[in-house]
């Protein structure tokens, strides 16, 4: 082989190893969670490592009554299917919106957003539902009681995060966590009013 294959042959090794993935890397966190790093934006340390923990808590909360709307979507049942099977899968899409807007408003403090299943398990205070399937009056009762869980906590965050001057945080909570879980309240609970699609009840009669 002369100088001038042996050149190219080098080369084109040099340029097949550049495209080689390294693949099983591991190293040390960059950034352990719990642990906060300054982010230059007006607010008092104090005021953002609440935040972040409320928001948090929030986040483990919602990415719960997310996959819970999704679990209904795939098991409801009876002549309501059709509509409540397109409507949990329309809220299970807005609080997946929601739970990256948490995510990043968490980074943005300079906080780290839990992520992981075994992690939401631990930190939500949802009730956990059956592995089997349920009727649709307790599928809607446990959303129910579910957002009831979020609407609480989110309102003393929203209100804490005014008092720090996280004006940031406070309209996220407000305009899209508090807000979308208000009107899918609203949407799902009308499913649990008794009244007949076909017949006025007695009292409407006599009028």
């Amino acid at each position: 082989m002369n100088s001038k294959n042996k050149v190219m042959k080098t080369s084109t090794s040099s340029r097949a190893l550049l495209a080689t993935p390294f693949i099983n890397q591991k190293s040390k966190e960059i950034q352990g969670f719990g642990i906060r790093f300054k982010v230059p934006l007006g607010i008092k340390d104090k005021v953002c490592e609440e935040s972040i923990s409320n928001l948090n808590q929030i986040l483990a909360d919602t990415m719960t009554l997310r996959d819970l709307y999704k679990k209904c979507h795939w098991q409801t049942s009876g002549s309501t299917f059709y509509q409540l099977h397109l409507l949990f899968d329309k809220h299970y899409t807005e609080q997946s919106e929601i739970v990256d807007l948490l995510a990043e408003r968490i980074q943005l403090l300079g906080g780290i957003g839990i992520a992981m299943a075994v992690d939401v398990a631990q930190w939500s205070r949802i009730e956990n539902p059956p592995t089997g399937r349920e009727e649709v009056p307790v599928q809607i009762s446990r959303l129910l009681n579910a957002h009831q869980v979020i609407f609480e906590f989110t309102r003393k965050a929203a209100k804490a995060a005014a008092i720090g001057g996280d004006e940031g945080t406070n309209d996220l909570l407000v305009s899209d966590v508090i807000r979308t879980n208000e009107l899918q309240t609203w949407f799902i609970s009308e499913h649990l009013v008794s009244l007949s699609p076909v017949e006025a009840n007695t009292a409407s009669k006599r009028h």
